[in-house]
């Protein structure tokens, strides 16, 4: 009688007790060649020993699970929970649907049928049950919820779940990373009036063993303290402004403290994550965070180096190396140490999202460091550098290629423009980021323009004449700041909100359209259908077209037509879209999960072959759990781009 694999997923994470539970309650069942399970049988979870399982839905195809017989690692059987229920369309759509629907569909149930004579073991659901109950790892590899099997699936990557019996043990960077911003020492908060002397904060400053003072603005017409502890309206004064005010010759003790400090205090939630703090500090370049409480209250200050105490501060080294690069070199030396921390977090199991986000702003360092080194200020502070694309998202991690360009103030002109724009483009495919083969650069003139002609291309755009303006809308829809005046990327923005509205109202759902243009998930599953002879290069899944693609540009709709300009990352536009009432806050995690596991996939190939693109993937070199998971995220596409159809009035082609 053949035996379960205690050392393939899932049964790997059971303890012993657990392994003589799972035992005592498995039995063998064979179906021949086009034999179906019957409804009584949908009670249990089956491990494929031998053959294929076709998983259909009212006749539609969904997946197949297939045996050692079909894998060259010959433990790598796939296994399906028979009683996981389908997710009925009405739950996840989108919101405006839901309320309309007054017919829901009833529960439906999945079918599974032989496709060959086939060996299945038949574990009990009640033991699973019960061993899931005590026991969170088993319980996560075998959720209905797609975020906790993920979850699950880049804790094993790291290495660090095998043995259950140390797992509590064992912190992750991930688990650090996604910690809440409160769980971090915070220094205590001191608030000085605006009007007391920067003597009398020095004193306040050295008593408390402090760097900085927060300080309490004035009403200009009343001359009265405003509110305490309100944190949009405090101000920061630090050791290092008292000891520009003394530069400057002034006298500490007459001098108030309002006129050195800053009013333009960058803050974070307590309940933020400890990735986003990081983030803020490394792009701004900011040493201390007030956390702000749910009532809109100063509950400490997050300092720079109770920070890194907690957390890893390999990117904050790296940072430092790109501030201080003085010339191309120094500057190519600091970009391999990105390659190197993508690849030691990836490995790692930190979240795709974060080390993305992360690379994100390392990138805009290298990118503004560049930049200075070849333009005048002059040109700094009358120009702004964006990135678009997947990298003005955060969701490029490899260097495919560059996608930026340049806003230029109204009236300002400078002879060396176009040879600037030439040498950054070069230069920095000279450091491995490559040169846009849609010339998506601002070596190209269009993407190099003054505000007032930017606007108006961007207002030719939305008539939609040519199939190209879809694209060029869509790379500045997802167009970040990097340096220069942000100021004329605002105007952009502000722009497209206007052309927008005087578009015509049909736009958006033909903008839509593009989220549709690839197959269906059925389509991409079938070529998980093994074929005579061996493997076959038409087995590969393209990841971009069949995952990344159809996500992206469907949430990017969606973003547009509620005029969610301001935010160009996919998961801020999802945080947006249930703000507004979109979508609920369950489906926008499910498709950022998705989203986030076909990066990772897409980082995996890159980082195993010489593939630098990464969009292909041969499932048969998959494990069963990331088979799976791949299944279930494809099937998340499917639905959403039903959800765009059904949304948008659009013809299923």
């Amino acid at each position: 009688m053949p035996h379960l694999d205690f050392t393939q997923p899932p049964f790997d994470v059971l303890s012993l007790a657990e392994r003589q539970s799972i035992r005592k309650n498995t039995q063998i069942r064979f179906l021949a060649k086009d034999e179906s399970l019957p409804v009584a049988e949908l009670q249990y979870l089956y491990v494929v020993i031998k053959g294929q399982i076709e998983q259909s839905l009212d006749g539609d195809f969904v997946a197949s699970y297939l045996g050692s017989n079909h894998s060259d690692d010959l433990n790598n059987n796939d296994w399906f929970d028979s009683r996981r229920l389908p997710e009925a369309l009405t739950k996840n759509s989108l919101q405006q649907g839901d309320e309309n629907n007054t017919n829901p569909k009833p529960a439906q149930t999945y079918q599974f049928r032989a496709t060959e004579d086939t060996l299945l073991l038949q574990v009990a659901g009640s033991t699973v049950d019960k061993i899931s109950a005590q026991n969170h790892l088993v319980r996560q590899l075998l959720s209905d919820k797609l975020p906790e099997r993920l979850k699950a699936l880049r804790q094993r990557r790291s290495g660090k779940v095998i043995d259950p019996s140390h797992y509590n043990t064992q912190q992750e960077v991930q688990q650090i990373m996604l910690q809440p911003v409160i769980e971090v020492k915070l220094l205590p908060v001191h608030i000085v009036d605006a009007n007391a002397s920067l003597y009398e904060a020095a004193g306040i400053m050295t008593k408390a063993g402090l760097k900085h003072v927060l300080i309490q603005p004035h009403s200009v017409e009343n001359d009265v303290a405003l509110p305490q502890r309100t944190g949009r309206l405090l101000g920061i004064l630090t050791d290092t402004d008292i000891c520009r005010a003394v530069s400057d010759q002034q006298d500490p003790a007459t001098t108030p403290c309002q006129r050195y400090a800053n009013f333009n205090l960058r803050t974070i939630g307590a309940n933020d994550e400890i990735g986003d703090a990081l983030l803020t500090m490394t792009r701004y370049r900011i040493h201390r965070l007030p956390v702000i409480d749910h009532d809109g209250n100063v509950a400490g200050v997050l300092g720079q180096s109770d920070l890194l105490a907690h957390i890893s501060h390999h990117s904050q080294l790296i940072s430092m190396q790109i501030e201080q690069a003085k010339d191309l070199t120094s500057l190519d030396t600091a970009v391999e140490l990105i390659g190197r921390y993508i690849r030691a977090q990836h490995q790692n199991g930190v979240k795709i999202g974060n080390v993305s986000r992360m690379v994100q702003t390392l990138n805009a360092q290298v990118f503004t460091k560049l930049w200075q080194l070849i333009v005048p200020e002059a040109v700094m502070k009358n120009t702004c550098l964006i990135v678009m694309g997947s990298e003005g998202r955060g969701e490029q991690i490899m260097r495919t290629d560059q996608d930026n360009a340049l806003i230029i103030r109204d009236g300002y002109t400078h002879p060396d423009l176009a040879q600037f724009a030439d040498t950054f483009n070069h230069h920095l495919a000279d450091l491995g980021y490559p040169l846009c083969d849609g010339n998506i650069m601002m070596t190209n003139p269009m993407w190099r323009q003054p505000l007032k002609q930017f606007n108006a291309q961007i207002g030719v755009w939305f008539k939609n004449t040519d199939p190209m303006h879809g694209i060029y809308l869509s790379a500045i829809l997802d167009g970040e700041y990097v340096c220069g005046d942000e100021s004329l990327l605002t105007q952009v923005r502000q722009h497209l909100k206007v052309a927008h509205r005087q578009s015509d109202p049909m736009f958006v759902r033909q903008f839509a359209r593009a989220a549709l243009q690839f197959g269906d998930v059925n389509q991409w599953w079938q070529k998980f259908m093994p074929l005579l002879g061996g493997k076959s290069s038409s087995q590969d899944i393209d990841l971009k077209k069949a995952g990344i693609f159809p996500l992206v540009h469907g949430i990017r709709t969606l973003a547009l037509e509620y005029d969610i300009l301001a935010v160009p990352s996919t998961k801020d536009r999802l945080k947006a879209l249930v703000q507004a009432h979109v979508i609920n806050q369950e489906r926008a995690d499910t498709l950022l999960e998705a989203l986030e596991f076909f990066m990772a996939q897409r980082l995996s190939v890159a980082l195993s072959t010489d593939d630098k693109h990464a969009r292909q993937v041969d499932p048969m070199t998959l494990t069963a759990l990331e088979r799976d998971l791949l299944k279930e995220c494809l099937a998340v596409v499917k639905s959403f781009k039903t959800q765009l159809r059904q949304h948008y009035q659009l013809e299923i082609s």
